[in-house]
């Protein structure tokens, strides 16, 4: 019954994030979103009560994704700038493939919605703390101002986000990433690290691990099922929308 009830969870989460993602969050109606879940009106009600506790749902899970994608310590890393690069990859590929992360950015610059997590201030504090780390450990060139490098880095990945809603544009946006990072880098980083910092990126999927794009939003029970790809491999998103710790029916 409670593998039934957290299956139900996520079709849910799924279906509005297709539809939010899709229509933004005035624009998806819950008969819309039960007809893609496969499920009731009746059940929405009962696992989230309305339409806006079921948008919460898909923020706090998408909000789970974006920590998993920086889940790595960046006072623990040998190189913290070349791990904002590696994240900024793996990030703007996971946005690229997984609706549910994509619908919980989109939520946070949706002018019908209002929630208690904007996925941008978290991934912008993140940047942030990170750039705060490489410049302690004299990672940063001595003019770098915090505050722009901070906002060009949140930035970019808005930019990739919103070209990734453009059908029209030329090809996957994920490619605007290293572009970035080849003009950025030799601006931002200290001059002893001018050259070191890979701008593509350091790591690929690791072994026995799916390439980046093949990590869906699925129906799986187990505690990864998140399947997020951090820089250092596959975490799960905490708060039990993916393990199937919600309600039970």
């Amino acid at each position: 019954m409670q593998d039934r009830a957290a299956k139900t969870r996520r079709q849910l989460i799924r279906a509005a994030a297709e539809a939010f993602d899709r229509a933004g969050f005035a624009g998806s109606s819950i008969w819309q979103i039960c007809a893609l879940a496969g499920v009731s009106q009746g059940a929405l009600h009962f696992h989230f009560g309305n339409k806006q506790g079921l948008g919460g749902a898909v923020e706090a899970t998408a909000a789970g994704i974006l920590r998993c994608v920086t889940a790595p310590d960046p006072a623990r890393h040998p190189s913290p700038l070349q791990l904002l690069v590696d994240t900024s990859h793996a990030l703007a590929s996971r946005i690229a493939c997984d609706q549910v992360l994509r619908a919980g950015f989109g939520l946070a610059h949706d002018p019908a919605w209002s929630g208690e997590t904007s996925l941008w201030l978290l991934w912008r504090d993140w940047v942030r703390g990170l750039l705060t780390v490489a410049r302690q450990e004299g990672g940063l060139a001595p003019r770098i101002d915090l505050d722009d490098a901070v906002s060009a880095v949140t930035a970019m990945m808005a930019g990739v986000e919103g070209l990734g809603r453009d059908r029209g544009y030329g090809g996957p946006s994920t490619r605007s990433v290293t572009p970035f990072w080849r003009l950025v880098l030799p601006q931002l980083s200290a001059e002893s690290l001018r050259g070191r910092i890979d701008a593509a990126g350091s790591r690929s999927a690791g072994p026995g691990e799916p390439p980046l794009g093949e990590w869906p939003f699925d129906d799986r029970p187990a505690p990864d099922a998140c399947g997020a790809p951090s820089v250092w491999g596959v975490c799960s998103v905490p708060g039990g929308e993916l393990s199937g710790s919600g309600s039970q029916a």
